[in-house]
């Protein structure tokens, strides 16, 4: 029939309807960035204890390497990973919620701040890390000319789980990132609230 409307599809109609703007509270948002808080500290002493795990084990192997640059990419690695930790310690700690002050400005500062560390974890955790890393790979390959048939596959090889794992780890932060600004946006929008 002729008269009939046209079927409407279910995302339009979703997109369509009005939204009734929803009211948070300021103890809703202290609570939430008192929340987000301590999962940042949870977050940083999670890397704190593997830093320190990294450093006891490759202080450690160091004087079991007999091959001058598996040592000189150990001591890289562990310099790496204390650069690691005083950037975290610099750029990624939780501040405390300051008393008097508005705690949705706060909140959003802070969510932003730690959006902008996870979208330059190349320049502050991956990165310092990748000297060290390459340093120890070749002289794995150098150390072992007798025992590996193929040192250069070993290499490569290793390499390329070492590419796969930080590439994860840089897409994983990615997406924290996106959520935080998902957050901030929510934010946004309720400050523009009447």
């Amino acid at each position: 029939m002729p008269s009939e409307l046209p079927p409407l599809d279910p995302r339009s109609v979703w997109q369509c309807q009005s939204v009734e703007p929803t009211a948070v509270s300021l103890d809703e948002i202290r609570k939430r960035a008192r929340k987000y808080q301590g999962k940042v500290r949870f977050r940083n002493g999670r890397e704190y204890a593997a830093i320190a795990f990294v450093t006891l084990f490759l202080g450690h192997t160091m004087g079991t390497l007999h091959h001058l640059a598996m040592q000189v990419g150990a001591g890289m690695c562990i310099a790496g990973s204390w650069y690691v930790a005083w950037q975290i310690h610099r750029r990624g700690r939780a501040r405390p919620v300051p008393a008097g002050s508005t705690c949705l400005g706060f909140h959003r500062g802070e969510l932003e701040r730690q959006r902008d560390l996870m979208l330059g974890i190349w320049s502050w955790y991956l990165g310092p890390l990748l000297p060290g890393l390459a340093v120890v790979t070749i002289g794995a390959g150098l150390a072992n000319p007798g025992r590996l048939v193929r040192p250069w596959l070993f290499v490569g090889g290793y390499a390329a789980l070492v590419a796969v794992v930080f590439l994860m780890v840089a897409r994983y932060n990615k997406s924290c990132a996106r959520r935080l600004q998902a957050q901030i946006d929510e934010l946004d929008s309720m400050e523009k609230q009447p």
